[in-house]
């Protein structure tokens, strides 16, 4: 027959459960998507990249609502 756990273990259980629960969501939060292997940019550049065609796009809403 099953013996009663003591208040203690069942905390300490609990305890050591949140830990790694903690520790699993910070690590999955740090990570980040994977580049490819034969990507030679650096990541800043490719920020640099992604944010000049976003501008070209507004400037482009821009100028058609202009000539209207």
């Amino acid at each position: 027959m099953n013996e009663r756990t003591s208040p203690t273990e069942r905390y300490a259980r609990g305890f050591a459960a949140a830990l790694i629960a903690v520790a699993t969501l910070v690590l999955a939060a740090n990570a980040g998507p994977a580049r490819a292997a034969n990507d030679s940019k650096p990541t800043a550049q490719i920020h640099q990249t992604e944010q000049a065609e976003q501008t070209q796009q507004v400037k482009q809403i821009h100028r058609t609502r202009h000539s209207d």
